[in-house]
C-alpha cells in the first residue's frame, strides 16, 4: 500500500497541546492556593525586572502537571505562547530562574513556608476524622547533591540516595506533610517532630487512625502514639519475641485459607505489653497474598505453607476489622509510585538539600491540587493517574481567537466529547470551598 504524499506549509498561527490545562488554572485559583501564595515569605528576585515568586511557583506548578521532570524541561512552557496566555502570563521563566528561586530557600524557610500551605489548605476540606499513613521512600541519585548518602537502597544498593517521610491522608488520597531527609537515616528517624508538624497542620483531633509500616514498629514510636492519644495499627518486626508467639498462638479460621490470633506482648524486654494480631494465609489457597514466610517449624513444608503478617494495635475492634484496616494501607505504595512516575518527585534536584526538599514540597502541593480535580472536577468513580489525566483532559489542541474584542478558547475535539468537557469547565468554574470527597 503506497502512503499518500503530503505538501507541507507552515502556519504563524499560535497553538497549544495543552488547552485543558485552563481547567487546572480555575482549581490553582479558587482552591485559594494562588491567593495564598501571595502572603508567604517566599524568596524575592536581586532585580526589579524579576518574576514575582508566585508566577514562579504557578508555572512550576503547571510544568509538573506537563509530565516536566528535569528543569531543563521547563523550557517547553517557555515557548507556548498561547498556554502562556491563558494563565495571564506574559513570560515564564527559565530553568536557571527557577534554580536561583530555589537554592534561595533554607531549613528555616521551608519550616515557615510549607506547614502554612498545608495547614489552610486542608482547613478548606472537609474532613472530620482521617487515617493518616506515614511511609518512608528511597529517591537515589546519581551526583554529589548534600544529603545524598549511601543507606538503605533496595533497587541500587550501595547508590547515594534521600530518604524522604512523608504522611498521606487515605480518605482524600492527598499528602499531609513531608520532609526530605538523608539517605543514611532510618525509617523512622525525627518521626516525632515529623508527626508533630503533622498535627499542627491537620489538627490532632482529625486524626482518627495512624497506620504504619514496620519501619516504625518500635517502643519509642507506639510509646508516642499513645501519649498523643492516637489510635494506632504498626506492622510488626518478626524478631525472635514475635516468632515465637507465632509458634505458640492458638490459631482461629477467620475464613477459608486465612487464620488468626492475638496475644498481649511487649515489643522488648522492658517494654509494655501491647496487643498483637497475627495473620497467616495458606499459600496454596491464596498464592497472590501478602505477608512473610519464616523458618520456625523445623518442618520445611509447614514453613512453605503460609505467609505471616502480625500488627501491634490499641484498638479494641475485631481481629478482622484491624487486619482490613491496615491492609488498605498498601494504596500509600501506590500514591509513592505516582509521585515518581507521574510527577518527577525523584528528578528535581539540587546541589543544596534545602533546594532539593522546597522543590519536593511543592511538587506535592501540586499534586494535592490534582487530587482535588480528580475529586471535585473529573469525578471518575476510578483513580485515574495524572498520566491517564493528560491524555484524556489536558492534551487537547488549543488556540486562542480574537474577534470583535472578546477572547475565545478554540479546542480542538471530537464533538461527541463536547458535553463531557463543558461538564468538567462548569464543576471548575463552580468549585468554591468546603471542598467535600466525593
Amino acid at each position: 500500500m503506497v502512503s499518500p504524499k503530503f505538501e507541507i506549509e507552515y502556519t504563524d498561527q499560535e497553538v497549544t497541546a495543552w488547552g485543558g490545562m485552563r481547567l487546572m488554572k480555575e482549581v490553582l485559583e479558587r482552591s485559594g492556593v494562588s491567593e495564598q501564595l501571595k502572603g508567604l515569605p517566599l524568596p524575592v528576585p536581586g532585580s526589579n525586572r524579576g518574576f514575582d515568586p508566585r508566577l514562579i511557583v504557578e508555572s512550576f506548578f503547571l510544568n509538573v502537571w506537563m509530565g516536566c521532570d528535569r528543569m531543563a524541561h521547563t523550557e517547553v512552557l517557555r515557548h507556548d505562547t498561547t498556554l502562556k496566555s491563558l494563565f495571564g502570563w506574559v513570560q515564564t521563566p527559565c530553568s536557571s530562574t527557577y534554580s536561583r528561586f530555589f537554592n534561595k530557600f533554607s531549613m528555616g524557610l521551608n519550616q515557615e513556608v510549607f506547614p502554612r500551605i498545608q495547614k489552610d489548605f486542608f482547613a478548606k476540606l472537609v474532613l472530620k476524622k482521617v487515617t493518616l499513613d506515614i511511609d518512608s521512600s528511597v529517591i537515589t541519585r546519581y551526583g554529589t547533591q548534600e544529603g545524598a548518602k549511601r543507606g538503605y537502597n533496595p533497587h541500587k544498593p550501595g547508590r547515594n540516595s534521600h530518604h524522604p517521610l512523608m504522611a498521606f491522608i487515605a480518605d482524600v488520597r492527598m499528602v499531609a506533610n513531608a520532609w526530605m531527609r538523608s539517605g543514611n537515616t532510618g525509617a523512622s528517624t525525627r518521626a516525632e517532630d515529623f508527626l508533630e508538624e503533622t498535627f499542627e497542620i491537620l489538627g490532632q483531633e482529625r486524626v482518627g487512625l495512624l497506620r504504619a509500616d514496620s519501619g516504625f514498629c518500635s517502643e519509642k514510636m507506639m510509646g508516642f502514639f499513645e501519649k498523643k492519644q492516637v489510635s494506632y495499627i504498626v506492622a510488626a518486626r518478626f524478631h525472635g519475641g514475635v516468632r515465637e508467639a507465632v509458634c505458640q498462638g492458638r490459631w482461629v479460621k477467620l475464613k477459608d485459607g486465612v487464620q488468626v490470633f492475638e496475644t498481649p506482648h511487649a515489643f522488648s524486654q522492658k517494654g509494655k505489653a501491647r496487643r498483637l494480631i497475627v495473620v497467616r494465609k495458606e499459600i496454596d489457597k491464596l498464592p497472590k497474598s501478602t505477608g512473610k514466610q519464616l523458618e520456625i517449624w523445623n518442618d520445611q513444608y509447614e514453613d512453605q505453607r503460609y505467609r505471616y503478617s502480625a500488627y501491634y494495635t490499641n484498638l479494641e475492634l475485631p481481629i478482622e476489622s484491624v487486619w482490613l484496616l491496615y491492609r488498605d494501607r498498601g494504596d500509600a505504595e501506590n500514591r509513592i509510585k505516582e509521585l515518581k512516575y507521574d510527577f518527577g518527585v525523584d528528578g528535581f534536584n539540587f546541589k543544596s538539600f534545602w533546594a532539593t526538599e522546597a522543590c519536593f514540597r511543592f511538587i506535592l502541593v501540586a499534586y494535592n491540587l490534582m487530587s482535588l480535580f480528580r475529586q471535585c472536577v473529573y469525578q471518575s468513580k476510578h483513580q485515574s493517574h495524572l498520566s491517564t489525566l493528560r491524555f484524556k483532559c489536558f492534551a487537547l489542541g488549543a488556540w486562542i481567537s480574537n474577534h470583535a474584542g472578546k477572547k475565545t478558547l478554540k479546542i480542538s475535539l471530537n464533538p461527541k466529547r463536547h458535553r463531557w468537557l463543558d461538564g468538567l469547565f462548569a464543576k471548575a468554574d463552580g468549585l468554591a470551598p468546603p471542598f467535600i470527597n466525593r
